[in-house]
């Protein structure tokens, strides 16, 4: 890189840490303090309560404080990533950047600890007397082998887990991958051979841990700078290294590394040349982890042996041996059961779960996160990566089992699938709104019709709702193009395993084209067109299939304008009293869900319009158990401008009067007396509705639209829909901007019978 590049780099890491404000932490208030009642409850008299409860009971300060989420990152900056030994407060980035991947990855409080001591005896009484305000202890970049007594000491005096995770969080990433190496390479942890080069903390506990995971001592090579670690070797040892003194005559890295199976380094920069590598076994294991220039770069072991299986600890190659991939769900597990330690088992667990979430069809999430690099199990795909939200479910599970298991957890968990689905709804913010949607649509069994199915998005959501419901996917779309896109993304579905309607070449063309001809004789459509639109237009073959009964529900919009699909819909599909009345949009925000109607179906909605919607928006909030609380919003508020958009929404009032209705609505007003009751009973002091309401129609599709995005680009809020209200739930009609989990949620609520049209 040259010397622009890094310039421009240094200054946008500079940046990145001094604005909008300096460093990457705050700390927020979780309980409101806006009066003289709050504040006397927050503080003195009523939090004399709390602290006199745990007094009488100190295992109630996971339930009256934040201990029991709260973990600390302590450092003396003696050893810090490649910067060598900075002090505490050169380290304090590091530390916080560690309290923040704590946060992002497993909603774990943190405070970042630097300490101005060397001692490693003094530093751990420090710690040790930080036990009443943390729930964990995670030890960061203290040198060896002053980490080994720090911890030692800690983990023998503190009745909370202590963690150095230089050395076991890299332990149980290394043993994951490990693991997957060795099954594509058809090799076991009893019969290979490793070679280490380092004997630091890190390169110790890998080594421990592969020893757990069943690897021979006599079978396991180390050395660091001076050579090989001997017996009878005096220099540069340590109690720790002396545990892999081999009784040999050889002295160097390149006598010992003739016949290895698995090169791990954890050293530095161009410690293996590729003349070694020719000298390893077949189709070596090579991670080679120093940071940030491995002990051999891939492109130069490759040259040698092609076959070769290569981890590093740079995000630029495949395999990245990433601490981040363990320390946040093992601390997850852990807090979640009130374990008093971290112990091999949990880590173990660790391993396995990380090892075998590799080994599962890659995560929509994960593949949307990293574009374009090939996650695959196999050589270049060995453990998943960070940003999987599956991590959380799967890892921290495993963990908190094997610390109830162990006898380690203070609270044991009742129900461990329960505890998961929890885990699962925290990293997926629709999952705790979706889940009575998904539980109805489980006892359904209906066939849904994807009309982009050889998009991706549609094929991981097929993927995933063959794993996670009983409904039934089909695609529209080449069987061949869908295989190959199966295949390059991982997927273990395949064209066999689903229902696939060719536009090219498929039996039932002329079925087909007939029955959209009679349909549409009368309005313009020649035999001639509709052969030619069930050659080529996907949504209008899934709407003669719902139709034909071929299909319970399609979904289509994944590419294209709505009201171009919509046209087709209502074509084939609108009979009767079924028809669109609008488009619900459900917006996942921080405080709490807020439907929104109608963004799509009708630009300038009528009176008669907008009261349909009311009704169908109210039953389609019941489907997600939320009783609804509808707002009728427009420029006018309670009558006091004489605006367009106030006269249809009184008149839309005035249609919902003339029958009695099983829900709560109220209008017409702005937004901001629809969200804050007290601004509302201001206003109007006699309003119908009590509260914030949590659906707001809108008197033309640009505002609900508007307001939709808004929420979506800059509130952070998650869109699951648009449901389209009115037809039975036969069809919905997605936008382009949709995800594979959202294709998956709006899968579930196709895939529920409705009783009345919705």
């Amino acid at each position: 890189m040259n010397d622009g590049a890094n310039d421009g780099l240094r200054q946008a890491a500079l940046d990145y840490h001094a604005y909008p404000k300096p460093g990457k932490l705050e700390v927020r208030a979780t309980k409101p303090l806006a009066n003289g009642r709050d504040l006397a409850r927050a503080y003195s008299p009523g939090v004399a309560e709390a602290c006199l409860e745990i007094q009488s009971n100190p295992a109630s300060a996971s339930t009256y404080t934040a201990r029991g989420n709260l973990v600390a990152v302590v450092s003396n900056g003696s050893a810090v990533l490649g910067l060598g030994n900075i002090g505490g407060l050169a380290s304090k980035p590091v530390m916080e950047g560690k309290a923040v991947l704590f946060k992002k990855f497993a909603n774990i409080d943190c405070f970042d600890i630097e300490l101005n001591e060397t001692d490693p005896e003094r530093l751990a009484d420090i710690v040790c007397a930080l036990e009443p305000t943390f729930g964990a202890i995670n030890l960061e970049d203290i040198k060896a082998p002053d980490c080994f007594i720090v911890e030692k000491l800690c983990r023998e005096r503190m009745n909370i887990p202590v963690f150095h995770d230089d050395q076991h969080g890299t332990a149980i990433v290394v043993g994951a991958a490990a693991s997957n190496a060795l099954r594509v390479a058809d090799k076991k942890f009893e019969d290979i051979k490793i070679v280490s080069t380092g004997g630091g903390a890190a390169g110790i506990a890998c080594l421990n841990m592969l020893l757990k995971l069943g690897v021979r001592r006599e079978n396991v090579w180390l050395c660091d700078i001076d050579g090989l670690i001997y017996e009878g070797r005096d220099s540069s040892m340590t109690p720790q290294k002396a545990e892999y003194a081999q009784k040999s005559d050889l002295r160097t890295l390149d006598q010992v590394i003739e016949g290895a199976d698995l090169f791990l380094g954890l050293s530095g920069p161009n410690v293996l040349t590729p003349e070694m590598v020719g000298k390893m076994a077949a189709q070596p294991i090579i991670f080679a982890l120093a940071n940030p220039t491995p002990e051999i770069m891939p492109d130069l072991a490759r040259e040698v042996a092609p076959n070769a299986i290569i981890a590093t600890g740079r995000s630029d190659f495949p395999n990245q041996v990433n601490n981040v991939l363990c320390f946040p769900f093992i601390f997850r597990g852990a807090l979640d059961v009130g374990a008093t330690d971290i112990n091999d088992e949990m880590k173990i667990a660790c391993i396995e779960g990380l090892a075998e979430l590799a080994r599962t069809t890659t995560s929509a999430e994960a593949a949307a996160a990293y574009q374009g690099e090939q996650m695959t199990f196999g050589p270049d795909y060995l453990i998943p990566k960070p940003f999987d939200p599956r991590l959380m479910g799967v890892v921290a599970s495993a963990v908190a089992k094997a610390a109830m298991e162990t006898g380690v957890a203070t609270r044991p968990l009742e129900d461990m699938k329960a505890y998961k689905a929890k885990l699962n709804q925290s990293v997926f913010k629709s999952a705790l709104l979706m889940r009575p949607v998904f539980e109805a649509a489980a006892t359904a069994n209906r066939r849904i019709v994807f009309a982009e199915g050889e998009d991706e998005r549609v094929l991981r959501a097929a993927q995933a709702m063959m794993e996670e419901h009983t409904d039934i996917p089909v695609l529209i779309g080449r069987p061949d193009v869908i295989e190959t896109r199966c295949q390059r993304l991982g997927l273990s579905i395949c064209a066999a395993d689903m229902q696939i309607v060719n536009p090219e070449n498929d039996p039932r063309y002329r079925e087909y084209w007939g029955t959209y001809h009679a349909l549409m004789a009368r309005r313009g459509v020649t035999p001639d067109l509709a052969r030619a639109i069930m050659r080529t237009n996907t949504t209008a073959i899934g709407a003669v299939m719902v139709h034909m009964g071929e299909a319970d529900s399609m979904i289509c919009g994944t590419f294209g304008q709505y009201l171009w699909h919509l046209n087709y819909v209502e074509q084939v599909l609108a009979t009767g009293d079924m028809r669109p009345v609008g488009a619900l949009s459900l917006m996942i925000l921080e405080d709490g869900p807020l439907f929104i109607a109608d963004t799509q179906v009708h630009p300038e909605p009528s009176p008669e319009q907008i009261a349909e919607a009311t009704v169908g928006a109210a039953r389609h909030v019941r489907r997600f158990g939320i009783t609804p609380k509808i707002a009728l919003c427009s420029h006018s508020q309670f009558g006091n401008l004489d605006c367009d958009t106030g006269r249809r929404m009184r008149a839309a009032l005035e249609i919902l009067d003339a029958a009695p209705r099983d829900f709560i609505y109220e209008g017409e007003m702005h937004i901001d007396s629809a969200l804050d009751p007290e601004l509302r009973n201001r206003i109007f002091p006699d309003a119908r509705m009590e509260g914030a309401a949590n659906v707001v129609i809108f008197a033309n599709a640009d505002a609900a639209s508007g307001v939709r995005n808004v929420l979506k680009m800059k509130g952070g809020g998650l869109e699951v829909g648009p449901i389209l209200m009115g037809m039975g739930n036969r069809a919905h009609i997605v936008t382009p901007s949709i995800t594979a989990r959202g294709l998956l949620n709006m899968s579930a609520l196709a895939g529920t019978p409705v009783t009345h049209y919705g």
